[in-house]
This record gives C-alpha cells, sequence and structure tokens, in this order.
C-alpha cells in the first residue's frame, strides 16, 4: 500500500486513540490508523552521508491503545538485519503520525530518529 492512497480510517477506530493525540498530531490520527490497520510499511532509511537502506516494517494489530505492538524492521531484505520493539499502540501510532508528516514534506517513508533509538535500545 501506498502512503499516497491511504484513505482515513473509521472515526469509530480513530476515536478510541483521539485522547492520546492533541494538535496537529490528532488532525494526523485517521490517516495513522489506516496505516497501522495495514500492519506493515515499505520504506527507506535516509544515511546521512550514505546510501539509504531499504526496510520493511511489520506489526501486530490491535484495537486497544494501551495493548502492547510487536514491531518488526527488517533491513535490506536480509535476515541477519532484523530488530525487534514492544511499544504501547498508543506510542506507536504516534511514531507512525510522524512517519505520515515524514512523508509529506520529503515523499520518503521513514520513521523518526527517536523510532530508531528506541528500536535499537540506545536509550536503555
Amino acid at each position: 500500500m501506498s502512503l499516497e492512497t491511504l484513505q482515513p480510517a473509521n472515526p469509530r477506530d480513530v476515536n478510541v486513540y483521539a485522547p492520546y493525540y492533541q494538535g496537529r498530531k490528532k488532525s494526523a490520527l485517521p490517516l495513522a490508523i489506516s496505516l497501522y490497520q495495514t500492519g506493515s510499511l515499505e520504506g527507506v532509511r535516509s544515511i546521512e552521508g550514505g546510501e539509504s537502506i531499504p526496510f520493511v516494517a511489520s506489526w501486530s494489530i490491535s484495537s486497544l491503545p494501551a495493548d502492547l505492538v510487536r514491531c518488526r524492521l527488517q533491513f535490506n531484505g536480509n535476515a541477519d538485519l532484523s530488530y525487534e520493539v514492544m511499544l504501547a499502540n498508543f506510542e506507536f501510532v504516534d511514531f507512525l503520525i510522524d512517519v505520515l508528516f515524514t512523508f509529506k514534506s520529503v515523499r520518503i517513508a521513514d520513521f523518526s530518529q527517536t523510532f530508531y533509538r528506541k528500536l535499537l535500545r540506545l536509550d536503555d
């Protein structure tokens, strides 16, 4: 699925998550929930001063914001370059909102630096 063709999620699904977000993030929530419900994302990790690396992200889906989601990223189609992170759904959807904002500004599907720090457990 292309981020360009993403349609807003059902308002009933969006309203469950709405209390967790404000302002600009709340307005992006219908598309972020729709992306979340697809269960996967193909993107490219931009490397400063280097070649970008393609990735495939996949995750479990639940309708409750406080449930845990397991997200797995595999880079370059290489099983040795696979990483997993567990976090609350509402936190993961927040990262998907960032993906949408990044895509809107630079036309590249990529997670935020904060997400990668969590994925690689750099802040533990």
